[in-house]
Formats: C-alpha cells, structure tokens, sequence
C-alpha cells in the first residue's frame, strides 16, 4: 500500500512538471517569434521570456535530479552529482525567484497609484533599464550559485580528508551542513528577492483594492467590465504572493534536508516546491492578451485537427 501511495505521489509530480514544462515552454515560443516578428519585446515580455526559460530548465533539472536522488541514493550522495544538480538547480532558483520579483515590481509601478517621489522617479526610470536588471540577476544569481559551490565543495573534500565530522555518519554530516552552512546563507540570499517582492505587491494589491472598491461604489452595477476586469487582477496577484510565499517558504524547510528520499512525503513535498513554477505560468497565459490570444488560436487548431 505505502509503494502504491508513493507511484501516485510521484506520478502526480510528472504530470505536474509536465505542465509546468509545456506552460514555461509555451511562453518562451509565443514571445520568442513575437521577438523576432518585431525586433523588440516590451519590458514585461523581457521579464516574462526570462521567467519562463528559467522556470522550464528548472522543472527539467529537478526531475532529473530527484529520481536519480531517489532511485540512486548512494551514487547521488557518493559521487559529483550532488554537486551538478546543485549547482544548476541553485543557480535556476535563484534567478527564477528575481525575475519574479522584477515582474511584481514592474507591474506595481505601471498600476499602482502612488505619488511619491521616488515611486514616480522609478516608474520612470525602470521599464528601460529592465534588461540591465535581468542581466544584473542572472550575475547575482551566479555569483551566491558559485559561492555555495565552492563551500559545499570544500567541505566534501574536508569530509574525504577526515578534517571534518570525524565522528559523524554522512546522512549525519549532510544534515548539520545543510543546517548549519547552507540555510542561513539561502535565507539571507533568498529574502532579498522576496522582501522587495512583497513590498511591490502590497503597494500594488493595496492600490488595486482601492481602486476597485471606489470602481464599484461609483458603477451603476456590479457586472461593470471595468471593475470586473480589476477584480480579475486582484485574484490574480493574490494567488500569485501566494504560491510565492508558498515556494518561497518550502524551498528554505527543503534546504534542511528535513524530507529526504527514504521519507513517505518525500514526493508530496517535491509537488508543493514545483507547485508555483508550475501553476503560476497559467495565471500569466490567461492574465497576458497576447498569450491568451495565442493559446485561443491554439485550441482552435486542436479542435479542428481532431474534428478532421
């Protein structure tokens, strides 16, 4: 019953990656040819092809890294694919979490109603320096990637040596290196990130309840499009701080090493990590007119194939 428990777990985390993978991958093409269709992409479409390259690669290397974590325990713990896989699935999650955070930003600065200064000085600045910021992230990224790879690397080596730990099995040493080395450091890391995130998506939802609070006092109905339509945005942010949070906070109980492979939720919990990466790229297709519209034409496409 428990081998049967865990198929399911780990087939409903394929078929969430999978989603999330076509979804990522979907934004990456529609926004790819409207690149070279047009030579240039707005700011919001740089975030949005960057967010979704580094959301699918992710989902990529995460299947590959937990069935061969699961399935080759020893090899994994033993060998250098700790560190590969760590490597990359670092690097990706860190850039993944500041393109999320530049997409926030830049969306408060275009919807908020906000009238100081300095929040007029960067709705005016930041839509055109958005490629310098995305590159900015992608050297953060690699710079703190390197910085726990160097570490972990070090530490292995002082392990093998007998420097380190003498007294301690590897599951031993792995779990109080994780503990007491790497999870303070991604929380420092990975707050920086989220802490500019909330702050631009408590402005922007803050202003977007207003509005359509003042929306709705003034319609003459309810059903008004308007104020439907600003309804629509408030959900949607809503959910994205959400599964941001959601993220967020299991990738810093994940960094505990607290649900290794041998543990029953191992799986479930793999499916709450990649939930936003894979969730949140649908509330970005239906929520982007271009995207939805490509999607629509897609479906049409579908249906006649199959109709035929």
């Amino acid at each position: 019953m428990q081998s049967a428990l865990t198929a399911f777990f780990m087939l409903l985390f394929v078929l969430l990656c999978l989603l999330g993978i076509t979804a990522n991958g979907f934004i990456v093409l529609v926004l790819s040819r409207e690149w070279r269709r047009c030579r240039r992409l707005l700011p919001s479409d740089m975030i949005l092809i960057s967010l979704g390259a580094s959301r699918f690669c992710l989902q990529l290397v995460g299947m590959v890294n937990n069935f061969y974590y699961f399935f080759h325990l020893r090899e994994y713990s033993s060998g250098i694919a700790r560190q590969f896989f760590g490597l990359h699935w670092d690097f990706l999650n860190s850039t993944t979490f500041w393109f999320g955070t530049w997409l926030s930003v830049l969306f408060c600065l275009k919807i908020a109603n906000v009238t100081h200064p300095i929040f007029l000085w960067l709705k005016w600045r930041l839509p055109g320096s958005v490629a310098w910021l995305l590159l900015g992230s992608l050297l953060i990224s690699l710079i703190v990637t390197l910085f726990f790879f160097w570490g972990n690397h070090d530490m292995y080596g002082a392990l093998l040596d007998g420097e380190l730990f003498v007294n301690l099995t590897y599951k031993e040493w792995s779990r109080s290196l994780e503990i007491h080395y790497f999870l303070p450091l991604k929380l420092v890391t990975m707050s920086i990130p989220c802490s500019i995130f909330l702050v631009s998506i408590a402005l922007l939802i803050n202003s977007l309840k207003r509005h359509t609070q003042r929306m709705r006092h003034n319609a003459p109905s309810l059903q008004d499009p308007s104020a439907q339509a600003h309804t629509r945005a408030l959900k949607s942010l809503i959910s994205f701080l959400v599964l941001y949070a959601l993220s967020f906070v299991s990738l810093i109980i994940d960094a505990t090493g607290v649900f290794s492979s041998k543990s029953d939720w191992f799986w479930p919990w793999q499916i709450l990590i990649y939930l936003c990466t894979s969730v949140h790229p649908f509330i970005l297709i239906l929520s982007n007119l271009r995207l939805r519209g490509a999607l629509r034409q897609l479906l049409l496409l579908a249906r006649d194939f199959w109709v035929t």
